[in-house]
């Protein structure tokens, strides 16, 4: 199977030939234009020092500064990371943004360190590449792994090593350090904002059968988007978190479940949180069996890679929505498109949290800062800008959602840079 990378790189040029862009632009396109790796030292509690790789991918700025996510995951990789700053690249194109792409990351697992070792792994950071960021170079922002209380240690050291702290300079800060309302919602809203827009041109109900989804990954995004589905009238048939989930084909009760996710911190297997009065329906589903349930909506939230070759077959959904970046091989791709299964892609789905990270750059740049039903509001503007490019893309190249997403996402960066 091609790497992560590899894989981003195929759907460019995918893109590419279908603009008639020139071989040269494609290789510009495709390679990131800094390439930053380092060794973090730090001393642990116990007194002894432990070395932990970092990297920054600075992929493309034709558009404006370089944009994306610092992720603290035991996996991260080079090319992972590489990947990652692609699509932010392409998505924040296809939102319409003045940004470009950009991606971090360390290779540690958060949850083994103490909140001293955190602490001291996200300042080591800042101090790696305090240089190559700014509010008009390179705008970082939290990711799997990281959090607001992360992005104000960043910003704090940020502003030591530069004796210029400008909250401007990283987004997903806390509303009281200059943080924006409406930022933790923003991915999951913007997520259910598209497959609404999806939904009011695609009947996936009938003969009053309520249309169901289901949720690989219930972290921020994962709980955000079931919240606002739940709300809107779809039935939660099966969440799932990296412990396990729960399977209910009458309906999960996401208030009640949101509720315990919250003071516990995991899913509780224990409990059911039916919507009927049969509590003993409920079953045990894991990240794989969840995404193969039948269901109107699957919604991969987690990580990459997770839809392959392997189980493409056996998908019952009738829509894919990526929520997560890269969930869906392209090996998979291919398999899911055989079989009348539509997707739609990342770059798309998810691209409510780089929107909502710019409106925050934009308040903290200004001093101004909006309540929560304004952002939302022109998330909601973004989001449905975008959904109705890509759908008239789709309509005039006669391809699929994805591929479509990105001869939009890659005709506005090409243009930038000719």
């Amino acid at each position: 199977m091609s790497t992560f990378f590899e894989q981003t790189q195929t759907l460019v040029k995918r893109a590419a030939d279908v603009l008639g862009l020139s071989a040269e632009m494609l290789t510009r396109l495709n390679t990131p234009d800094r390439v930053l790796e380092f060794e973090l030292s730090v001393r642990m509690d116990d007194g002894t020092e432990r070395k932990f790789q970092g990297w920054r991918v600075q992929h493309n700025n034709a558009l404006g500064p370089y944009k994306g996510g610092i992720r603290f995951h035991p996996d991260s990789n080079l090319d992972e990371v590489k990947a990652l700053a692609s699509l932010m690249t392409w998505k924040t194109s296809l939102m319409g943004l003045p940004f470009g792409g950009a991606k971090g990351a360390v290779a540690v697992d958060p949850r083994s360190l103490s909140p001293r070792e955190l602490e001291e792994v996200s300042r080591e950071y800042v101090r790696a590449i305090y240089e190559y960021i700014g509010p008009d170079k390179d705008v970082p922002a939290p990711d799997v792994g990281t959090n607001a209380h992360i992005m104000e240690w960043m910003m704090d050291e940020y502003g030591k090593m530069t004796n210029k702290p400008d909250p401007a300079t990283f987004t997903g800060k806390p509303v009281e350090k200059g943080g924006s309302q409406g930022r933790e919602e923003a991915t999951g809203f913007g997520g259910y904002i598209v497959i609404k827009e999806y939904m009011a041109h695609k009947t996936l109900a009938s003969g009053g059968e309520h249309v169901t989804a289901a949720i690989q990954g219930f972290g921020n995004v994962g709980q955000n988007i079931a919240s606002f589905l739940y709300h809107h009238g779809l039935t939660i048939i099966a969440v799932s978190d990296s412990k396990g989930g729960l399977c209910e084909p009458e309906g999960i009760d996401i208030p009640r479940l949101l509720e315990v996710k919250e003071k516990t911190g995991i899913i509780d297997r224990n409990k059911c949180y039916a919507l009927s009065a049969h509590e003993t329906l409920c079953r045990d589903c894991s990240n794989a069996s969840l995404l193969t349930i039948k269901t109107h909506i699957l919604i991969p939230a987690a990580l990459e890679n997770q839809i392959t070759q392997t189980n493409a077959t056996d998908v019952k959904a009738n829509v894919i929505l990526e929520m997560a970046n890269g969930p869906v091989t392209p090996e998979a791709d291919a398999i899911l498109s055989q079989k009348g299964v539509e997707i739609i892609p990342d770059i798309l789905a998810n691209g409510g949290g780089v929107v909502g990270s710019y409106f925050e750059w934009m308040q903290s740049g200004a001093n101004d800062y909006w309540n929560k039903e304004r952002v939302l509001q022109a998330i909601e503007e973004k989001m449905k800008a975008a959904f109705r490019d890509v759908a008239n893309t789709k309509g005039t190249h006669g391809v699929s959602w994805r591929e479509a997403a990105y001869i939009r996402a890659l005709g506005r960066v090409a243009g930038a840079m000719k």
